[in-house]
């Protein structure tokens, strides 16, 4: 019986240099991350920051929170923010002059100016589907960014200019499946409440391209939900479509 007791007491032992050992692991680990930028920044609030979801693009996040993409991919050095993934922090934000409150001063890399914003003409657009616009820039029900344009379930939506697809999904609440399509590094457009989508993320398309069929917008009415996007802000697209 002292024998097992003791083999007993050997265990327990053996157990709690176990957690100990894992307890310090554990907190190395959590070390590492922050040093690589796998826990939130320091140096930023919680309104300042967003942490990347599966499925999430620079462009999903950016339309997300009103920001121009081409800022975001500055603020956090991302080149064409194509190299984003999940659990990455992205700040939302022009970046101070130190990366965290702990260092005396800016680090090689934040005292570097940051690229200057190019300014790129219009393109030529084109309505991305027939019907009337039953609500207008502003207006309710919808997102209020753009236009609700009436129609028939499962009619062709098209691109209203040339560009390339950036989002293609349904992880934006408030605009069902939505497609984004990039002009060039000022304007962006948007096509939401489709009912399927035939385009992929990457997509180079050309303008009047089929991109999608109509589904149901708000109060369960066949429509489309149509933006324009200016450096990141929403802007009344009856400014850039032409007259019917």
């Amino acid at each position: 019986m002292a024998h097992a007791s003791q083999l007993t007491r050997a265990g327990v032992r053996q157990q709690r240099r176990v957690r100990t050992f894992a307890c310090a692991l554990l907190a190395l680990l959590m070390l590492e991350l922050g040093g690589c930028g796998g826990t939130a920044r320091q140096d930023l609030s919680a309104s300042q920051q967003h942490i990347v979801r599966s499925g999430e693009t620079l462009f999903s996040i950016a339309w997300r929170y009103g920001k121009d993409p081409v800022d975001v991919a500055r603020w956090n050095r991302l080149g064409d923010g194509s190299l984003i993934y999940p659990g990455q922090i992205i700040r939302l934000t022009p970046p101070a002059g130190t990366v965290g409150r702990t260092i005396a001063r800016p680090s090689p890399a934040a005292s570097k100016p940051l690229p200057r914003i190019p300014a790129q003409p219009s393109p030529s657009w084109a309505w991305p589907t027939r019907g009337r616009i039953s609500v207008d820039f502003g207006g309710k029900p919808g997102a209020g960014t753009g236009v609700l344009i009436d129609g028939q379930a499962g009619q062709p939506i098209r691109a209203a200019a040339a560009g390339r697809v950036v989002y293609a999904g349904g992880g934006l609440i408030g605009y069902g499946q939505l497609i984004i399509i990039k002009h060039n590094d000022t304007y962006l457009s948007a096509y939401g409440y489709n009912a399927s989508l035939l385009v992929k993320e990457g997509t180079a398309i050309n303008k009047g391209q089929q991109i999608a069929t109509m589904g149901e917008g708000p109060e369960r009415k066949a429509r489309l939900h149509f933006e324009i996007r200016r450096n990141g802000k929403p802007v009344n697209p009856r400014q850039y479509l032409p007259g019917r």
